[in-house]
């Protein structure tokens, strides 16, 4: 498939009746063996693939190395594959455009959490105006990716003093905002209860993606709910470098590892 075809592929995927499960690959050998699972397209994980080339999340790593690891992953699979951008790495969007297609990547995640010097001390929300125009420009720069537009919200302390309320209406509003701006998919991330899900899927007219995490609704229930996409995030990277750790333990006081 051309990258247009498999973008075209990846965003018929979103609008399936079906969830649309995306594993996180983190590296070539990952992705191919999710892709011989039979896996439909797959995702990255920024954590995942920064911690595999020795960096923090983040936007700890520079783009070029993750951008080449995402290059990497992209030629090792025949599926459509979409690529954790973070906040865009400070890249204009054009550029960012670009570079995505370079890698050969046909969808991106573009997060609303500043970085770097805009960010300041604590972890904080670029202006949701300001963000839908970076959302805009960079469906301008490229009619075709696939873009899931992810609000933290929900992550941490993103929004001091606000109750559970006013963090979920404003997570309706920038998920409204970013498809008008031409997203296809919003990425509350952090979002795991059945209730705030529910609201969610039906007060964003437009598909909904959710990462998950242990305790959550179990995934036929995600559907049920109506999500469209789910993905996992570093999960399945931390689950495999667990099993890795076990068999190093037992290797190292003297045991066969396997």
């Amino acid at each position: 498939m051309s990258l247009s075809e498999k973008a075209a592929r990846l965003r018929a995927l979103h609008r399936d009746e079906r969830l649309l499960v995306l594993p996180n690959a983190w590296d070539a050998a990952s992705a191919r063996v999710l892709a011989d699972a039979g896996f439909a397209a797959l995702a990255t994980a920024s954590y995942a693939v920064a911690h595999s080339l020795g960096y923090e999340d983040g936007e700890g790593a520079p783009p070029e190395e993750m951008f080449a690891a995402a290059a990497r992953i992209t030629r090792s699979v025949d599926v459509p594959v979409t690529v954790d951008a973070e906040a865009g790495y400070g890249l204009a969007p054009d550029e960012l455009a670009g570079r995505l297609r370079e890698a050969g990547a046909v969808g991106c995640n573009l997060e609303d959490t500043l970085h770097g010097e805009a960010a300041g001390p604590d972890r904080a929300l670029a202006d949701l105006t300001t963000q839908a125009e970076r959302v805009a420009g960079l469906r301008a720069a490229d009619p075709d990716l696939v873009i899931n537009a992810r609000t933290d919200v929900f992550h941490g302390n993103a929004l001091p003093g606000a109750s559970d309320e006013e963090i979920l209406e404003e997570a309706v509003a920038r998920g409204r905002a970013y498809l008008e701006a031409g997203a296809d998919c919003v990425f509350p991330i952090m979002v795991t209860d059945e209730r705030s899900i529910g609201i969610l899927v039906e007060r964003i007219p437009g598909p909904v993606s959710v990462i998950y995490r242990p305790g959550m609704p179990p995934l036929a229930r995600l559907a049920d709910l109506g999500v469209a996409r789910v993905t996992f995030g570093p999960g399945l990277h931390r689950v495999t470098m667990t099993l890795l750790g076990d068999l190093a333990k037992k290797l190292y006081e003297g045991a066969e590892p396997y």
